[in-house]
């Protein structure tokens, strides 16, 4: 159990930076990726479009039917969102609405019949980040 305190994003900003700078030290010659869940995603998008040293990013199950992600407007990093379509916490057509206002490469998956969490389709939820990270080389 954590003994952290919520913090709005603010420090948890800070342990994702912290997370970055562990990660840069152990594998220095490595690119870094920030993928994030719901809170996560918008903590996690959010130091990761600062960070210089973070290529691309990945948001599951982004909540924006309650959160501001317009600091992503300033990122030209690639990114992936994948989304239940029945996510109560983010509407699929606000999400498709800032996906489409983004700079940079960006692609959306809508995940049929996934609810906030994936359940039942994390399979599906899997499949869409290793098609965006590693795509095939069939021609």
């Amino acid at each position: 159990m954590s003994e952290g305190k919520h913090d709005r994003g603010e420090g948890e900003r800070g342990d994702v930076r912290a997370a970055l700078d562990f990660l840069a030290a152990e594998f220095p010659n490595l690119p870094l990726l920030v993928a994030g869940f719901s809170f996560g995603c918008w903590v996690g998008l959010r130091a990761g479009s600062e960070d210089a040293r973070v290529t691309s990013l990945i948001g599951l199950g982004a909540p924006v039917n309650n959160v501001d992600f317009s600091y992503l407007t300033r990122c030209r990093k690639p990114k992936l969102f994948v989304h239940g379509a029945n996510d109560i916490y983010g509407a699929v057509d606000k999400v498709e609405s800032l996906v489409a206002s983004l700079p940079g490469e960006n692609r959306l998956v809508v995940v049929d019949d996934a609810d906030h969490f994936f359940v039942g389709k994390l399979d599906q939820v899997g499949r869409a980040i290793t098609e965006w990270v590693a795509p095939s080389n069939d021609v």
